[in-house]
């Protein structure tokens, strides 16, 4: 149990989510992006791949690697994000090089966030399905991409000497989805939770096959509320924040 609801922070104007895949900021951040946007908070989506490994066999890469970016579009504007940076690395063999780590750190030293929400590289072990290989991987080049990467004028130089990118320090890393034990921040989604659903039925591709998206995510968000002490009825995200700064 924790009492670290997440309150509105207001020197907190951009906010920066690195997720591997469309679809995972919005199984499991989404609603907590959208108190931040309801709050004024400019938020922007950094997607790794383009999800083009989830399609039918028979599917051509390319035409479920489209599908699914304008899927993520269309989740985003449901809660209220406008700009989707993708980056195009390999669905499914996604590794946290330094490639991944420089093109996470051109798109953090252009959109200069002061928060950056990501995918934890830890497992975490109650719920092993959800620590897919390129969700941890994200998190780790995202992670280095916060510190050092960003703030060193020397990691990646070709960003400032032929892109002219300044430096930029993020001041705090949230972590999605890793061990329980480490979650020590909670928000509360329970006004937004019709956004973040609509967010979820934006990917038909992934979710239009499912008999009760409303009725499942209403029960684990529920869940979480009450293991982390949030009231009867509320619904919650968590994560692990860490101060980067």
């Amino acid at each position: 149990m924790t009492d670290a609801l997440d309150e509105p922070t207001r020197d907190v104007q951009r906010v920066l989510v690195v997720t591997a895949h469309p679809d995972d900021v919005d199984f499991g951040a989404a609603g907590t992006v959208a108190t931040w946007t309801a709050g004024g908070a400019d938020v922007a989506y950094c997607v790794c791949t383009s999800g083009e490994a989830s399609g039918e066999p028979n599917a051509p890469p390319g035409e479920t690697a489209r599908t699914r970016e304008a899927e993520q579009r269309a989740a985003a504007e449901e809660v209220g994000v406008r700009e989707v940076f993708f980056l195009r690395h390999p669905d499914g063999r996604l590794t946290p090089s330094l490639e991944l780590r420089r093109d996470i750190t051109r798109v953090i030293r252009r959109f200069r966030p002061h928060r950056v929400l990501t995918w934890s590289p830890e497992i975490n072990w109650e719920f092993l399905v959800t620590s897919h290989p390129d969700h941890r991987a994200a998190g780790e080049a995202a992670l280095a991409a916060v510190y050092p990467d960003a703030r060193n004028p020397h990691a990646h130089p070709e960003l400032l000497a032929n892109e002219g990118l300044q430096p930029w320090t993020v001041s705090e890393l949230w972590l999605a989805d890793g061990p329980p034990e480490r979650r020590n921040r909670v928000v509360d989604v329970t006004d937004v939770f019709p956004a973040k659903l609509a967010a979820l039925r934006a990917h038909r591709s992934q979710t239009g096959h499912l008999p009760d998206l409303e009725g499942d995510t209403r029960g684990w968000l529920a869940a979480t509320a009450r293991r982390f002490g949030l009231p009867e009825g509320r619904l919650a995200e968590t994560f692990q924040v860490v101060n980067t700064a």
